[in-house]
């Protein structure tokens, strides 16, 4: 899975991908974390399955989501507490909500997170 964390000048969002990716690898889920900018989300949106939203873009929430969706990405908005997520477990299980609530008769029904067990 291909996850785009989106803020506003790319800074605050380096730390939660930084912990997303630690999280995945110590439980054992493939996934590939980057940071992005409201500036340059309309070029990388081309690359992520899901873009989570850092929790001060909450007004542009939707202007993301229509972006998203001419892509057919995945959009989720992070907790304001998101930051406090020292070994980014909760942003990961953000990320496991994200894609468990999406209707299987859509397009993202192929984009479970795929577990490593070896």
């Amino acid at each position: 899975m291909r996850i785009l964390v989106v803020c506003g000048a790319g800074a605050s969002s380096t730390f939660v991908v930084q912990r997303l990716r630690q999280a995945a690898r110590e439980q054992g889920v493939d996934v590939t974390a980057t940071v992005a900018t409201t500036q340059s989300l309309t070029i990388d949106l081309e690359t992520a399955d899901l873009v989570l939203v850092g929790p001060h873009l909450d007004e542009a929430i939707d202007r993301i989501r229509a972006e998203a969706a001419h892509v057919g990405s995945i959009v989720a908005l992070m907790p304001a507490d998101v930051y406090a997520d020292m070994e980014g477990s909760r942003t990961l299980a953000l990320v496991r909500e994200a894609v468990a609530g999406t209707p299987h008769d859509t397009a993202f029904a192929h984009l479970r997170i795929r577990e490593d067990h070896s």
